[in-house]
């Protein structure tokens, strides 16, 4: 057991110094003259390791599985830097005595793979150059520069995805990070393939460089040095020359494939070869057509028939292959021998729900909702279901997006159980220019309505978006309208989002934490039916749930006396008075109020019957709508809250008749709690 821990730490502490000694071999390669058999055993091993990176980048699974080739890439062309660097020293120090000066592999390229003929060996070389620089390296920096640029440009929307992803519980935040850590890891890789592409390209200009260098230098040591005549110092040098620059090119141009390989791959886990079977053969009308086609040509006079046939026959078997393969296609209705069963009677399952929250777009309007192609309206609309859960404590149901070839092409149509609640129309290739109240001049585009709030807008170019913020506009995408229209549709109908089903889930919720309480409340004292019409009211008036557990415990001191949900949901504010002040001012010391003149409160007041006020003149409602209607816009342009406080008999008379005044919230004087202090700015006549 000792001796395997000590190999392991051995073992260890050798792959942590592999990539240092082999930076000190290569400084060892330019400085120290290398003898021709150390040459021949480094020229053997750069080829060995072109071959073994060739076939790594073949067999994996995704190119982010090889994550440190671009390292690999700069150390491997050092490595190769240096041998000619190597290589050229004793070309120029030895070549006069023979084509073996440099070692046995540089003579066999020089001898063998050419024929000892140098200008083979220059057509052959140059060969490998053009198609090395001209096509393959060239044309992975291409690829390279532009999936950099994409995989980076898609960074965003990525992140947006996990976090829309994330925020509707599809996925945990282990998972989020670990997504988020690929996103980064494939950036940077393919960032780094983009600057390695370069090292590639640099190698074939060097190798270009050093031939030339080698032929010229070797002639004048040859013939100055040696005394050589020019044919045998041609003959020597360029012959060495030649087989060096072979020995070089080869590894060069399997290591510039490999780049080409691995830039040009989908990421998807699995292997290149299956792929390419799966893709180009999956159809045997491909392999039918390739066999005519050879059968056709190999027919023509004077053409290789044996080849052609050969191969046609080949790709027929082949076709044969596949078809024999493929599953039987299910019989013939109308040819089978049995007879069929008889179509099932329409039970319940043929009827299809109504949507809760429906979202229809027109058909221009659906880049937008691509699931596929990361369209920006889905995680916008799930990060607004996200928001509105935290803000009214309760969950909001999806949203089912569908197109509708009925609407106008630039139309969308929010609707809620069924039934339309909103719609408009938005230009996908525009942004929204919104008019907040104080803007310093007019912009051109399109005249438009914020479909959420109604405020003054414009679709104007997204060239124009830096010179409409100048003016004092702001400017949104259209996904963004849209979600905002939907958020605002959504917190204004939140009431009629919640039933029976998430009232029930909000208790069970609750039972974990106070079980006590829960068991008390239902079905003992309030069936369920009654809690959740106070959580509606509630929410009816833009007061959030989140704080379940008062609701529940004013429920229950409450409940013995009353089951009137009205009466409960007056009891239920009260005890939510702080955070409805907060919400309403902040943590401000005092509250700006207006009230009602004491004639017009007592006016109401014998108006009043349980709750209710009764023959009023329709006169003095809509003069005291325009009047509270021009005191909540004064209030907003000055920044302040706009509050009327009134008895708490007529608060909810009051709040249903002027809920359509923007901004202005109605209060009853027992919900405001005792350390608020109270401004009081004037009197409603």
């Amino acid at each position: 057991m000792a001796n395997t821990k000590n190999t392991s730490i051995i073992l260890e502490i050798l792959k942590g110094l592999g990539v240092p000694i082999l930076l000190i071999m290569l400084l060892a390669m330019v400085i120290v003259p290398l003898p021709p058999i150390a040459l021949d055993i480094l020229f053997t091993f750069n080829i060995a390791l072109a071959v073994a990176i060739l076939l790594t980048t073949i067999y994996v699974g995704k190119p982010l599985e090889f994550g440190v080739f671009p390292t690999i890439l700069l150390v491997v062309t050092l490595l190769r830097l240096a041998l000619n660097i190597a290589s050229t020293r004793v070309v120029l120090l030895e070549g006069h005595t023979g084509t073996a000066a440099a070692g046995r592999v540089i003579e066999a390229f020089g001898e063998f793979v050419v024929g000892g003929n140098y200008a083979v060996g220059l057509v052959i070389f140059s060969i490998l150059v053009i198609i090395n620089f001209v096509v393959v390296t060239k044309g992975a920096g291409r690829v390279s520069e532009v999936t950099a640029r994409f995989t980076l440009d898609a960074m965003p929307g990525k992140q947006m995805a996990i976090d829309a992803d994330l925020n509707a519980g599809i996925i945990d935040q282990e998972a989020a990070k670990k997504r988020r850590a690929e996103i980064a890891e494939e950036a940077d890789f393919y960032g780094s393939m983009d600057g390695a592409s370069k090292f590639v390209r640099g190698d074939a200009v060097a190798g270009i460089l050093i031939l030339f260098i080698n032929i010229v230098g070797g002639l004048i040591i040859g013939t100055a040095q040696h005394d050589l005549t020019m044919s045998a110092a041609v003959h020597n040098y360029t012959l060495l020359t030649i087989g060096d620059g072979l020995v070089a090119q080869i590894p060069s141009l399997l290591l510039s494939t490999a780049v080409a390989i691995i830039v040009t791959r989908v990421s998807q886990t699995q292997d290149m070869g299956k792929q390419i079977f799966a893709q180009i053969f999956s159809d045997r009308r491909t392999l039918i057509v390739t066999a005519t086609v050879m059968t056709v040509l190999g027919l023509i006079p004077g053409m290789p028939n044996f080849a052609f046939i050969s191969l046609a026959l080949l790709c027929g078997f082949g076709a044969y292959r596949m078809s024999g393969s493929r599953p039987a296609p299910p019989p013939d209705p109308a040819e089978a021998q049995s007879p069929q069963p008889a179509a099932p009677n329409l039970g319940w399952h043929d009827v299809d729900p109504i949507d809760l929250i429906g979202l229809e777009v027109g058909y221009r309007l659906i880049p937008l909702v691509d699931k596929e192609r990361d369209g920006p309206l889905v995680s916008r609309i799930k990060g607004v279901r996200k928001k509105l859960t935290e803000e009214l404590g309760f969950l909001i149901e999806p949203v089912h997006i569908r197109d509708n070839l009925e609407l106008q092409p630039n139309a969308y149509r929010i609707s809620l159980m069924g039934v339309p609640v909103g719609e408009s129309e938005i230009h996908i290739d525009r942004e929204l220019a919104i008019n907040p109240g104080q803007v310093f001049g007019k912009i051109d585009g399109i005249d438009a309505k914020d479909p959420a709030f109604g405020l003054e807008a414009f679709w104007i170019e997204p060239g124009r978006r830096e010179e409409a913020q100048m003016l004092g506009y702001a400017v949104v995408d259209p996904a963004t309208v849209v979600a905002t229209h939907l958020s605002q549709i959504l917190k204004t109908h939140a009431h009629e989002l919640l039933g029976h089903e998430e009232t029930q889930q909000l208790l069970d919720r609750l039972a974990v934490s106070a079980p006590k309480l829960v068991e008390e409340l239902t079905p003992k004292t309030l069936p369920i039916s009654v809690i959740c019409r106070v959580l509606q009211n509630l929410l009816e008036e833009q007061i959030n749930i989140r704080n379940i557990r008062r609701i529940a415990e004013t429920l229950s001191e409450q409940g013995a006396r009353t089951q009137d949900p009205d009466a409960l949901s007056a009891a239920v504010r009260v005890a939510l008075g702080r955070s409805i002040v907060q919400s309403v001012a902040g943590m401000r010391s005092e509250l700006p109020v207006m009230t009602l003149e004491p004639e017009l409160e007592r006016i109401l007041n014998d108006s009043s019957v349980d709750g209710e006020i009764n023959g009023l003149e329709p006169g003095l409602v809509g003069r005291l709508h325009d009047s509270l209607s021009e005191h909540a816009q004064k209030q907003e342009i000055a920044g302040e809250p706009s509050v009327l406080l009134v008895a708490p008999n007529l608060r909810p008379w009051m709040s249903r008749m002027m809920r359509g005044i923007r901004n202005l919230y109605v209060l009853a004087y027992n919900e405001i709690p005792d350390d608020k202090r109270i401004q009081m700015i004037g009197a409603v006549s």
